[in-house]
């Protein structure tokens, strides 16, 4: 239909629907995302000893859990725009397993492992959120596409090639 309304634009971020079930879904997804950003950057800038850094690490894994659950539903509602989405949420949740399961089992050199799950599921979140809204964000949009892709990685990645090289418990388990 004509002048029907067909996207809903909050905060200069435009939502590809005016269904209130999407918005809501929506709404719930971006505040898991941030729960998960925040407590993921203070588990990381912890120490990594009894309190602090398990506590965020374990509000991180499970808003990271409802990340990947709400993707997938709205993924499901826009399957040809969202299926890559979907994708980086599903590797993002995947890795953070990985570092989980790591640390949990104690798999021989664990440290390097847990590290390299968690670091890489949020360097894939970080990822994804660019994929989706860099286009709409100040400073990004007047970036190229392909920076959108790249930049979580070329400034996660070394931040984690150090851990590994200064981090007592990853030299320690080498």
């Amino acid at each position: 239909m004509l002048g029907v309304a067909t996207m809903t634009v909050i905060a200069g971020i435009p939502i590809p629907s005016t269904s209130p079930f999407f918005l809501a879904g929506v709404a719930v997804h971006v505040l898991l995302g941030l729960v998960a950003v925040v407590s993921g950057a203070v588990a990381m800038l912890s120490v990594k000893q009894p309190g602090r850094h398990p506590t965020f690490g374990t509000l991180y894994f499970w808003s990271l859990a409802g990340v990947f659950v709400t993707a997938g539903a709205l993924a499901f509602a826009r399957w040809s725009e969202d299926q890559v989405l979907f994708a980086l949420a599903a590797i993002a949740f995947g890795a953070a397993i990985l570092g989980r399961q790591a640390r949990r089992r104690r798999w021989r050199s664990w440290p390097r492992w847990h590290m390299s799950g968690m670091g890489l599921s949020y360097i894939v979140m970080l990822t994804a959120f660019y994929v989706d809204n860099g286009k709409n964000l100040p400073v990004w949009r007047d970036l190229p596409p392909i920076a959108y892709w790249l930049a979580p990685s070329l400034v996660g990645l070394p931040i984690l090639a150090v851990v590994f090289v200064r981090h007592p418990l990853a030299r320690a388990n080498a």
